[in-house]
């Protein structure tokens, strides 16, 4: 598609329409929400998440917006709080050409404007193609990796334009409306890796969901704003954030070929870089029914980034290193046959012989010919053999994608601790037939029932 790359992808997102988006696409768009509302649901779970519900609170006094299995909260409080949820176990969505969650700032809004306005399952299906798609294309024009060196974070910067889009496109925004909305998305794209091993890494994801609503409610006022974000000399994402980007990757085959399929969800809490060697890890175990007692040593070979980032926790100390600690996961899934949110409470993570295993039966590598999420995982065994498996496309990925089934299993796992069974069951349901779902407010109240005592004692602890 010709043209300024801010003004394409605006005139693309206000533009969609249900009938523009292939069959494939609008399923895996159910995909991601379904597997994002079991994200929110255990959400709960996460150790920073009543700081988060206090902060969300506290934004305004008003209640018209649902909280992701809670009570209700206000528009920009329920965004908030619903984008943390979704990321607080580290258990959602990855692009992972730009290393970058999607969902926590694009579903959100696009639910807390859906059930304002009483909007239909079709509207929400569509907004969600278009601030997934948005979010991913922005980020294939900021040419990531250069801007990675940069220590930029994917969320907190691209995240934004796609939030703006998925309400854009549900209020309404023409084109010339929507370009200002990037406009005043792109004037709060913030988060560097400075924050990296520390829970701000996924504020990032909440704070870009508010700050794409703020500037598509902004836009719909004709709030003036530059229409030339990303591509802009002085100052302009691409130019600025990056080294010039990529602007022809943002558009190319646009509406043709869905960057949004690209996006990976994941089976198991833990960070996105080792869902690779979690794959291998699972598939070792079961493929040789590997018991604790058989294994000596496991080692496990990464790419440089997996380990620099993900092989420096052999002692770890709480909940958020288990879950970022490769030497852990290792530990646990051969003694458990498990990944669950069960795997990180202190109770299992602290246990003195998984410590023990993690720190001195557990070996993490590098090998330069490795790339990505590509793992090795290999086990001495107590009889002399040597095993071992391979990942290169984790469960989860586009070359290895979840089932429906799947995606349903990890809903009702954390599900059933907050919601009653018929609402299960009626959710499910619901994301199943979104585009015949009369109202999105209907959804929220299935998603609310059953949260509003927890969510009120989390606020006030």
């Amino acid at each position: 598609m010709a043209g300024e790359t801010t003004a394409v992808l605006a005139q693309f997102a206000s533009a969609l329409k249900y009938e523009d988006i292939p069959q494939c696409t609008r399923e895996y768009c159910k995909n991601i929400l379904l597997d994002t509302l079991a994200c929110a649901i255990a959400g709960h779970q996460g150790e920073e998440t009543h700081q988060l519900a206090a902060l969300a609170a506290g934004l305004a006094q008003s209640n018209e917006s649902s909280v992701i299995g809670g009570d209700r909260l206000s528009l920009a409080g329920a965004t908030m709080l619903n984008g943390y949820l979704i990321t607080a176990v580290t258990m959602c969505d990855i692009h992972r050409s730009t290393l970058t969650h999607v969902t926590p700032e694009v579903i959100p809004p696009a639910l807390a404007i859906a059930e304002r306005d009483g909007l239909s399952g079709r509207d929400l299906l569509v907004a969600i193609a278009a601030g997934c798609e948005v979010t991913t294309r922005v980020g294939l024009g900021l040419d990531y990796p250069e801007a990675r060196k940069r220590g930029w974070h994917g969320p907190g910067v691209i995240g934004p334009f796609g939030s703006a889009a998925a309400v854009g496109r549900l209020i309404g925004l023409d084109a010339a409306k929507m370009a200002k909305a990037f406009g005043l998305a792109g004037s709060q794209s913030a988060g560097t890796f400075a924050a990296w091993g520390t829970p701000t890494v996924k504020f990032h994801q909440c704070r870009g969901a508010l700050s794409g609503l703020m500037a598509a409610l902004l836009a719909e006022q004709d709030f003036l704003a530059t229409g030339e974000f990303l591509t802009h000399q002085d100052g302009g994402l691409f130019n600025t954030y990056s080294n010039g980007g990529r602007p022809a990757d943002a558009t190319d085959q646009l509406g043709q070929r869905w960057e949004l399929e690209q996006i990976a969800l994941r089976l198991w809490p833990s960070a996105s870089t080792i869902q690779g060697f979690i794959t291998a890890m699972f598939d070792l175990v079961e493929k040789n029914d590997l018991r604790p007692e058989q294994v000596k040593k496991l080692k496990v070979t990464m790419s440089k980034t997996a380990v620099d980032m993900h092989g420096i926790f052999p002692r770890y100390k709480g909940k958020f290193d288990a879950l970022l600690s490769t030497h852990y996961a290792a530990a646990v899934i051969l003694h458990d046959r498990e990944l669950t949110l069960a795997q990180f409470e202190p109770a299992r993570y602290d246990d003195p012989q998984l410590r023990k295993f993690a720190a001195e039966q557990v070996e993490v590598t590098i090998d330069p010919a490795l790339s990505g999420v590509q793992a090795v995982v290999d086990a001495q065994t107590t009889d002399g053999r040597s095993l071992s498996m391979r990942c290169d496309h984790p469960r989860g990925s586009a070359e290895n994608p979840l089932t429906r089934a799947q995606i349903e299993a990890k809903f009702r796992t954390y599900a059933k601790a907050r919601l009653p069974a018929g609402n299960i069951d009626a959710v499910i349901n619901a994301v199943t037939h979104l585009e015949d779902y009369g109202s999105t407010r209907m959804l929220m109240d299935l998603m609310r029932a059953g949260g509003e005592k927890r969510i009120r004692k989390s606020v006030s602890a």
